[in-house]
């Protein structure tokens, strides 16, 4: 019982020090920070047109691919195919690869002279130094959080459930959207959340495919290159706090959805049981 308690005194303690080394940075930032240079850069209408267009292409990259990235993660859960681990860790690669040369590949994949550059130009679309192309190197770069999370919510869903529903009669389609997704709603929403989240974050990328407009991060970078840190430190300061506020929020309504999914499926349970 000592061993055991002496280890969790070192897991704690590790623990801390973990805690300690993400807090201390921002922290230091917060209070380097005056309110009157936080209120003056929260009126400067070039940052708030850039946390606006962060917020907007980023949510606009997590819905709009998110109508194919769900299905996938749905098939990487489900079935077995040639070459799945290949496909996965095709995946996984805008991961580990530097974002930089993420952002040089989208550029070579949107530019006028490629399938998707003529077709954009065809109705007057430039995806180099536009939103749909920040948009794009948004959704490169975060789309793995969003299919790995999903997978795992599909993989956690019992398949004799969903085979029941068949034998009843139930179509494919009906089973994914009335059994399997509600079942896997948790990590779905997780994962939107985090590709969204991992969206707004994204510099490497966007910067090589759209330096303007300017979202926040690049606008961070431009402020410091160019001011120096006296600048660059409110905007950060102001895009982190309008961040994680959204985060909260987001986080908030993802788990009240749980809550009245959970009550439903209590109250249906009662009524079957009366």
């Amino acid at each position: 019982m000592k061993r055991y308690q002496s280890i969790q005194l070192v897991f704690i303690f590790l623990g801390a020090l973990i805690l300690l080394f993400i807090v201390s940075p921002l922290l230091g930032m917060f209070l380097k920070t005056s309110p009157r240079s936080l209120f003056e850069t929260a009126g400067d209408k070039e940052v708030t047109g850039s946390i606006w267009l962060t917020i907007w292409t980023s949510m606009s990259a997590t819905v709009l691919f998110a109508f194919a990235a769900i299905p996938l993660a749905y098939l990487l859960a489900r079935k077995t195919f040639p070459l799945k681990k290949l496909v996965t860790g095709i995946i996984d690669l805008p991961i580990v690869i530097p974002h930089s040369a993420a952002g040089i590949a989208i550029l070579g994949f949107v530019s006028r002279d490629t399938i998707l550059g003529k077709l954009g130009s065809a109705i007057g679309l430039n995806f180099i130094g536009n939103p749909a192309g920040i948009a794009i190197a948004m959704a490169f770069v975060s789309i793995p959080y969003l299919i790995n999370a999903a997978r795992d919510g599909f993989a956690g869903v019992p398949e004799r459930t969903e085979k029941a529903a068949l034998t009843l009669g139930a179509t494919p389609a009906r089973v994914f959207f009335t059994i399997s997704l509600p079942l896997a709603w948790r990590n779905v929403v997780s994962g939107l959340i985090l590709m969204f989240a991992r969206g707004m974050s994204e510099f490497g990328a966007v910067i090589v495919v759209a330096y303007h407009p300017m979202i926040t991060p690049v606008l961070i970078y431009e402020r410091f290159g160019s001011f120096g840190l006296k600048y660059a430190r409110p905007v950060s300061v102001l895009f982190i706090l309008i961040s994680l506020s959204l985060f909260i929020i987001l986080r908030m309504l993802s788990n009240d959805t749980k809550d009245i999914s959970f009550n439903r499926k209590r109250k249906n349970k009662k009524t079957e049981i009366s």
